[in-house]
């Protein structure tokens, strides 16, 4: 291993070997990590051990292979790096999923489901990732498995592979993810406002359960979420027959996000510059009441969302001609461009995950 940078690798991994708290394994530990990032194709034990005069393969070996971890103090250590090194209130907390594609049925939560990474559904195992950003420089923060009902409802393939009683319930993506934001929030990660795509954007309970928590957050939404007027009003509806209406509905119905930025003044705004340019889209922003409220019968509608939380909703125009849709709790005085930026930079997550 060059003397250059094997120094410099393990000043930065000076933190992380402190905390496993084990004196041979801190002294395994730059040499694996330098095994993976270091020259050479292959990565499995042998050959990164014969690239390393300072290590044996049984010494390399039993440092992978011994025992049972305990990560805790490894991810407190990283959540500490990550916030010194892009914490802060201009950061983002990017929720995402990322797949590994697996052949099998035996490896913990591999199953056929969507594969971010490929596009399409496929046997995989989905893990919800949580990215600390600042300045197009991410450091991911947190990795989560998701387990597949075809699993949790599955206690002896659950004792098969040696789950951990405590994970073996089920849990939606959403619910992982606020459990995530939750750890990292404790641990004092500073940063400004929380980002998600649509698959999350979609869950009304996750957009609630952030807003509750006092935090703001931008998120991905399908083309048909319904939306009221920012100034819809609760009235008692006139019965024409009959005994009067005890509720309270709103005065006007609720449209579709596309439908309701229509007619919306539309501007073209760039976030950065890409390899080819300066990337742009047309935008367009209205505030809304979102309908995630509770259900009640309106009219001849059948049970309906009554308004809920005041947010923008936002659509971007490609000049693929690809429409996207977004709703955002960010204050009522931020700029289109502001708004356009918060949506945009969810791309360096994507990078984060990849590399």
């Amino acid at each position: 291993m060059d003397v250059h940078w094997s120094k410099d690798l393990d000043r930065w991994l000076e933190p992380f070997t402190a905390a496993l708290g084990h004196k041979t394994r801190a002294r395994m530990c730059p040499a694996y990590v330098a095994g993976l990032i270091g020259p050479g194709d292959r990565k499995s034990v042998q050959p990164m051990a014969a690239r390393d005069l300072g290590v044996s393969y049984d010494q390399l070996h039993h440092f992978i292979g011994s025992g049972s971890w305990d990560a805790a103090p490894l991810e407190a250590a990283l959540l500490i790096e990550a916030d010194r090194m892009v914490g802060g209130d201009d950061a983002w907390l990017i929720v995402d999923d990322t797949a590994l594609p697996k052949k099998g049925r035996h490896s913990v939560g591999v199953a056929p489901q969507y594969a971010s990474t490929l596009g399409k559904n496929a046997n995989c195992q989905t893990m919800v990732s949580l990215t600390l950003a600042s300045n197009e420089v991410p450091v991911t923060v947190g990795l989560r498995l998701f387990l597949p009902g075809s699993w949790t409802d599955d206690a002896d393939r659950l004792a098969r592979a040696g789950v951990p009683g405590e994970l073996r319930g089920y849990r939606t993506k959403p619910e992982i993810a606020l459990a995530e934001i939750d750890r990292v929030r404790v641990a004092g990660v500073r940063f400004g406002c929380v980002l998600a795509d649509a698959g999350y954007g979609l869950s009304a309970g996750f957009r609630q359960a952030l807003s509750e928590r006092g935090l703001r957050w931008a998120v991905g939404i399908p083309k048909h979420q319904k939306v009221y007027p920012a100034d819809v009003a609760m009235i008692f509806p006139v019965a024409g027959r009959g005994r009067p209406r005890q509720r309270h509905i709103p005065d006007t119905r609720s449209t579709d996000a596309q439908a309701t930025l229509e007619h919306a003044r539309w501007q073209k705004i760039s976030w950065r510059r890409g390899t080819k340019g300066r990337l742009a889209a047309r935008f367009a922003a209205l505030r809304v009441r979102v309908a995630d409220g509770p259900t009640q019968r309106i009219h001849d509608m059948g049970a309906q969302h009554l308004p809920g939380e005041e947010v923008w909703v936002v659509g971007e125009h490609r000049s693929t001609g690809e429409r996207k849709y977004y709703l955002s709790n960010l204050p009522p005085e931020t700029p289109v461009k502001r708004l356009a930026g918060a949506i945009k930079a969810r791309w360096v997550c994507e990078q984060a995950l990849s590399s």
